[in-house]
């Protein structure tokens, strides 16, 4: 599949989860908010009723003492009353409703002192229009007994303090009540104060968790404006109240997070496949190159044996040899470079370290390049200033590490120019350092973070005059680092590469 097309399917299937996961997102704040203006909603009306509510008690106690008082003075006269509206009733025609016969009761000064009751139709009329007027009386009066009482509340119950008017105890009963009448039964933490701001109480629990949601009800608001109280209420667990709501959906958000993570890691394992793809066919193609010249000089090398005029002529014979001696050597050095990876891969490597010199390790390694350099009209420079050159190190390796950076020196040097290598080494206080810097063609920016991967190849365009599996850094990055040490690179596009290994030296 194309890139092109492996991209536009990502790219739709990302949008898509992220467009799912916004709605998600979006319908549960909507959720939110629609549940907090409910909540409010349900407190305001729970709080507005508690006002009321106690403003009825209030007015309730007051009527029921003054008619309790009024009820006293007057039990004796209204026995008399009832009795006479009891024998009216008894013998006349019409009779009165319970309503006439209760209003009757307490004014005995608007009732007869003798009511005789006769059954012509002149006395039936005079009694009817007494009883009337005994009715209208005790309506005046039971009117006036109301005012009383109004004008009673006004000016002697608001001039109470309001911690007197208040039974707290029942206002949280009451407050409990219309809340859950109201759906809600989450715990709640309240205060009383006046208008001034004074606070006259405080619930024994209360607790400043959840302050920022704070309602609050005016008391006895028909009160004069400076005898009113404030009741502010708050609760500790709204948040759990809200999210209890919401709790639901929190799954398919995950699952909807967890399938455009997995959905990224697929694509992203996608192109990492497609890139290997790409690798290993680059690979084959690069370990076939590689292959055929020392097997194509073997093998004509060998036709030539079979020439009786070669095998007469001993020089002739002793070239045939060492160029059979030579490309075996390079094959067998490409065949050993792919199994060390894979021996790396598998964990499989085994060293065998012991103490050396990286001084001399370093002019060894040297020495073998000499005439492979010269022969580009270059040359290598060496600059010993390790002091504390021990290392603990498995020679061939480690030897085949240096190899790997001066053979990498002279593949990618400048086409047509000698190649000058300077090889150093010095000392810090923990580690010992050597580094491998070339004059060559350098290593581009983006590039540099991946020359360390196994069978990375930093592209050259259309020149394909370097052969290579991309194995070599990916060799030297695995022997350094399993050596306990680190390799860095440093490199301009154009002027040239320098490698430096670090490693732990063996102190005294």
């Amino acid at each position: 599949m194309k890139k092109k097309t492996i991209w536009s399917i990502a790219t739709i299937m990302g949008l898509s989860f992220l467009a799912l996961l916004f709605l998600q997102i979006k319908y549960i704040s909507e959720m939110v908010g629609m549940k907090k203006e409910q909540f409010d909603e349900s407190v305001k009306r729970s709080l507005n009723q508690v006002s009321r509510n106690l403003e009825l008690n209030e007015t309730l106690r007051f009527l029921e003492k003054d008619v309790s008082a009024a009820a006293r003075q007057r039990v004796t006269s209204d026995t008399a009353v009832v009795s006479a509206l009891d024998l009216y009733q008894t013998h006349g025609k019409g009779g009165y409703s319970s309503f006439e016969s209760k209003t009757s009761e307490v004014r005995p000064g608007t009732v007869p002192k003798l009511l005789i009751v006769r059954n012509d139709r002149s006395s039936l009329s005079q009694a009817s229009k007494s009883m009337e007027e005994m009715v209208r009386n005790r309506y005046i009066y039971q009117k006036a007994l109301l005012d009383q009482v109004v004008l009673s509340i006004l000016y002697s119950a608001s001039e109470k303090p309001l911690e007197e008017r208040l039974n707290f105890r029942l206002l949280d009963k009451e407050l409990k009540v219309e809340l859950q009448n109201n759906g809600i039964s989450i715990p709640y933490h309240f205060t009383v104060a006046t208008q001034e701001g004074q606070e006259v109480y405080r619930c024994p629990d209360y607790s400043d968790v959840g302050e920022e949601y704070t309602y609050e009800e005016v008391l006895y608001r028909n009160d004069p404006s400076n005898k009113t109280g404030v009741v502010r209420i708050h609760f500790p667990q709204m948040n759990k109240y809200i999210f209890s709501s919401i709790r639901f959906m929190i799954p398919a958000i995950v699952f909807t997070f967890i399938l455009l993570i997995t959905f990224i890691f697929t694509i992203v394992v996608v192109f990492r496949q497609k890139r290997y793809s790409e690798i290993k066919n680059d690979f084959i193609n690069n370990m076939t190159h590689e292959l055929k010249t020392p097997i194509s000089s073997i093998s004509l090398a060998a036709q030539m044996l079979n020439d009786e005029a070669i095998t007469k002529s001993p020089d002739m014979l002793k070239r045939m040899a060492g160029a059979i001696q030579e490309e075996s050597k390079r094959l067998r050095f490409l065949v050993e470079k792919v199994l060390q990876m894979s021996m790396f891969d598998k964990h499989d490597a085994i060293f065998k370290k012991k103490q050396l010199d990286i001084n001399e390790l370093m002019e060894n390694v040297a020495n073998t390049f000499v005439l492979r350099v010269e022969h580009t009209g270059g040359k290598i420079h060496t600059e010993v200033g390790a002091i504390e050159s021990a290392i603990y190190v498995d020679e061939m390796h480690f030897s085949n590490a240096i190899f790997n950076l001066i053979d990498n020196a002279v593949k990618y040097r400048k086409p047509d120019h000698p190649v000058n290598l300077l090889l150093r080494t010095w000392n810090d206080e923990q580690n010992v350092y050597l580094s491998v810097e070339d004059d060559g063609q350098g290593i581009k920016k983006e590039n540099l973070k991946k020359i360390f991967e196994k069978f990375y190849r930093v592209h050259t365009g259309n020149v394909h005059d370097v052969k290579g599996f991309g194995l070599g850094l990916a060799y030297v990055k695995n022997i350094v680092t399993l050596h306990k040490g680190d390799i860095k690179v440093e490199s301009e596009y154009g002027k040239g590469t320098k490698f430096t290994i670090s490693l732990p030296f063996i102190k005294d």
